[in-house]
């Protein structure tokens, strides 16, 4: 016995895998990049490229005279497209375009930036405790930074980042230790970058890691998901495609049943259908045609025996004779009907199948049914040719004109075309007639149903007609359906293989 594993239970199986794997990776992506902070960015890559500028800038403010310190930061501000400031340790603009700091940059200089950091002092009084790789007020190192080894002047110090609003800017602090000509040593500066974006040019925050693991992500989410869904919609398709040649009446279709879960047993469930659908409609067709033929004999009987009634009786008994022989010839119409269906509704196996010329099938229907008081125009190539059934395509046809020229004739020409598809030939039978309600065109073709309530003679047939030109037409492999034209007329298109 086959383990079920409900439909559900997968998704749900799938879907938290799914939540799991990206919760993993977007943790630890968002852990090594931010650390909870926009200070977070500093100590990752961002921190290291930003450190690497500032080492690059103060080299090169070093080697510069003062008075050349504004083009060493124009300099770098066009490479890394963002703006450079440069101010004394204690405050105080150095380089770079005059501007007035916001609140947020000020305060957090104040607060981050200047404790522990070496102002120069010229009366020597109150001078903070220098940590031992601080240099004296003469540029000198302390006797521990001399044991402790040589510190590099312009290593940068702590960084910090904030960001500001109106205008949006966001600002990154970097101290410096600086030669400032004229005043002694190595003074401690900051560096500020600012920049209206958060990438900062690719400096403060690069987005394609971001992107490159949002890509990975979304290729692992396919990788997941994309076996499973497409697992179900292909079966989901081959089974609407299979409930759909039941509708039309392809009780001989399958679906492959390959699942153990709820569309597995829709698959059973749909083909057990089609092979009760099919036994019904089977049974039904041969209990008409067996009726249908067993009716046969006793209306030849009664007709003769009103032909002989006829010979012997006076002018009254004749006319009612006549009513009488007009009933039986209606039940004879009928039963011809009825063994014509019957007849159509044979086992594709049994047709034969063979290569018809369009234009002489049409020809051939118009001469049968065509009458002077009805114009048939016939617009089919002689080239036109089609596998199928000659008999049943010509009686397909000629119910199709015969309906055109009872509910149409007098509307205008009836048209019979055909043209070249580039898998199929399709052949219309258009006419100028009020057409019939839209609500009536998905059940034409049903045995005995008819758009009009009543069903006496004098309105048409008995509401086979266009049951018998479905069945003929896909006996032949063909499909046939039917629509209303604007402003007014119907139409019936039929589609066949052509060779």
């Amino acid at each position: 016995m086959k383990v079920r594993f409900p439909l559900y239970a997968k998704i749900l199986l799938w879907f938290f895998l799914n939540l799991v794997v990206v919760g993993i990776v977007f943790y630890g992506f968002f852990k090594a990049q931010f650390r909870w902070g926009l200070d977070s960015l500093l100590t990752g890559p961002a921190g290291e490229r930003i450190e690497a500028m500032s080492l690059l800038v103060a080299a090169d403010l070093n080697e510069a005279p003062r008075t050349s310190w504004d083009e060493v930061l124009q300099r770098f501000e066009n490479a890394y497209h963002i703006k450079l400031y440069l101010f004394r340790g204690e405050g105080g603009q150095l380089a770079g375009e005059q501007i007035q700091l916001p609140p947020e940059v000020s305060r957090f200089l104040n607060d981050r930036m200047r404790p522990g950091m070496p102002r120069p002092f010229s009366d020597g009084q109150n001078r903070p405790q220098r940590r031992p790789d601080q240099p004296d007020d003469h540029g000198e190192p302390s006797p521990d930074a001399q044991k402790a080894g040589p510190t590099p002047p312009n290593m940068p110090g702590p960084k910090m980042m904030v960001h500001t609003s109106d205008p949006s800017r966001y600002w990154v602090c970097v101290r410096l230790r600086l030669n400032e000509q004229g005043h002694g040593g190595f003074h401690p500066s900051v560096l500020v970058a600012a920049s209206e974006t958060l990438s900062g040019g690719g400096l403060f925050f690069d987005f394609k890691p971001w992107i490159v693991v949002g890509l990975a992500v979304l290729v692992i989410s396919a990788l997941f998901w994309l076996p499973l869904a497409r697992g179900l919609t292909l079966s989901i398709s081959q089974m609407t495609k299979a409930t759909e040649h039941i509708a039309s009446g392809r009780f001989d279709t399958r679906v492959t049943q390959n699942r153990n879960d709820e569309l597995g047993r829709l698959a059973e469930a749909i083909n057990s259908m089609g092979g009760r659908l099919a036994g019904f409609v089977t049974g039904q067709k041969r209990f008409l045609g067996d009726i249908a033929h067993e009716l046969c004999s006793p209306i030849a009987r009664i007709q003769l025996s009103l032909g002989i009634l006829e010979q012997n009786a006076d002018a009254k008994q004749k006319a009612q004779l006549e009513d009488l022989r007009e009933e039986v010839q209606h039940m004879s119409s009928l039963v011809n009907e009825l063994l014509s269906f019957s007849k159509a509704s044979l086992e594709p196996a049994a047709v034969k199948l063979q290569s018809v010329q369009l234009q002489t099938v049409v020809e051939q229907v118009i001469r049968r049914e065509g009458n002077e008081s009805v114009k048939i125009i016939a617009e089919v190539a002689n080239d036109l040719t089609v596998k199928a059934d000659p008999e049943l395509l010509i009686r397909s046809l000629a119910n199709l004109v015969r309906n055109a020229i009872r509910y149409a004739g007098q509307s205008g020409p009836i048209t019979i075309a055909g043209r070249r598809d580039p898998e199929t030939i399709t052949l219309t039978v258009t006419d100028n007639g009020p057409g019939v309600p839209e609500d009536s065109l998905a059940q034409l073709f049903d045995p005995f149903y008819r758009p009009e309530k009543s069903r006496d003679r004098t309105t048409g047939g008995v509401g086979l007609g266009l049951a018998i030109v479905k069945t003929c037409i896909e006996s032949c492999g063909g499909t046939v359906k039917c629509r209303n034209k604007k402003p007014s007329g119907f139409e019936v298109e039929i589609k066949l293989q052509k060779i």
